[in-house]
């Protein structure tokens, strides 16, 4: 099961007591839903459990004639399509009065009399949500999106969510394949929004993952930085162990003053050993940039033995 999916399910596992936050829910699924006129209402849905809410609060509050039909999507042998259609004419109209949408209407908008508290702001975009929204996997991304069908319709989803006095809500939309998506990039404003319309738990596991990505990504910082100190002390090291055999080889290490001679040898015996473990196991300990003053002594002696 996709993350939406999780998403979808623990919404529509929401049950609202009040018939009022009931109505604002079927509103949000029905208003955002390929077709609501008077005389016919489609919504079509991939989500077994949104299939099954918007059935179960048509028959709860309106009681009209369902015609459902399912078929399996061509592009996947996972996932199928739910046709939920209204064939009665008349059952159609009386629902599109009832929200207080008219004939003569210029074009589709939400009725905001519909959604007059924050609850039914909260059940009207669960419903909203539930038919047209997703969701990324946070593993991946961070990103939530209304698919919206009409222009109009997106102006004033994003004007609701904006109004939302307890989230910080900025929304954007783009234009994709016809539609109107209205969408939100980053974890916190999309934690807002699952906890605010009902997704309580999918907004803390998007927080956990957030947290487990957190960790990763500084252990793998860690992990690269220690990586790149080691290759460079390795790349070091072996310039060093270059420069001190060749004066083995041509001079002899005993040739070395006092101080290059002791570390010369202490190298030879230490390759992987760092500057400053170099300079504090000398007999005289000194600091890792007296170790790397001899170092650079050492291999400029080597470059005089040409």
């Amino acid at each position: 099961m996709s993350f939406s999916s999780e998403v979808k399910k623990e919404l529509c596992s929401v049950n609202a007591v009040d018939t009022e936050q009931k109505k604002a829910e079927l509103y949000g699924l029905l208003i955002f839903s390929k077709v609501f006129k008077k005389d016919k209402i489609v919504l079509t849905t991939e989500n077994s459990d949104v299939s099954k809410k918007v059935t179960d609060l048509l028959e709860e509050l309106y009681m009209p004639i369902i015609e459902k039909e399912t078929t399996l999507r061509v592009r996947t042998t996972e996932h199928h399509l739910s046709k939920i259609s209204l064939i009665n004419a008349d059952d159609c109209l009386r629902i599109f009065d009832d929200y207080g949408h008219h004939d003569n209407d210029i074009s589709l908008r939400v009725n905001r009399a519909n959604i007059s508290s924050d609850e039914l702001v909260a059940a009207f975009l669960r419903g909203a949500f539930e038919g047209c929204g997703s969701v990324s996997d946070p593993m991946k991304s961070y990103h939530a999106e209304f698919c919206v069908p009409h222009k109009n319709l997106s102006v004033d989803l994003c004007k609701i969510l904006s109004e939302i006095p307890e989230c910080d809500f900025t929304p954007k939309t783009v234009v994709r394949n016809g539609s109107y998506v209205v969408y939100f990039k980053g974890s916190e404003q999309i934690c807002d929004l699952l906890t605010y319309i009902g997704a309580t738990n999918c907004a803390m596991e998007i927080m956990g993952t957030k947290a487990v990505k957190q960790v990763r990504n500084n252990i793998n910082r860690r992990i690269n930085s220690e990586v790149a100190n080691i290759t460079k002390i390795a790349s070091a090291s072996a310039k060093q162990l270059a420069a001190i055999q060749k004066i083995k080889d041509k001079k002899g290490i005993e040739s070395l003053p006092d101080d290059l001679r002791e570390i010369a040898v202490l190298r030879l015996e230490n390759p992987e050993m760092s500057l400053r473990d170099l300079g504090q196991n000398l007999s005289v300990p000194i600091s890792r940039s007296g170790a790397n003053h001899r170092m650079n002594r050492l291999l400029e002696y080597a470059e005089d033995l040409e």
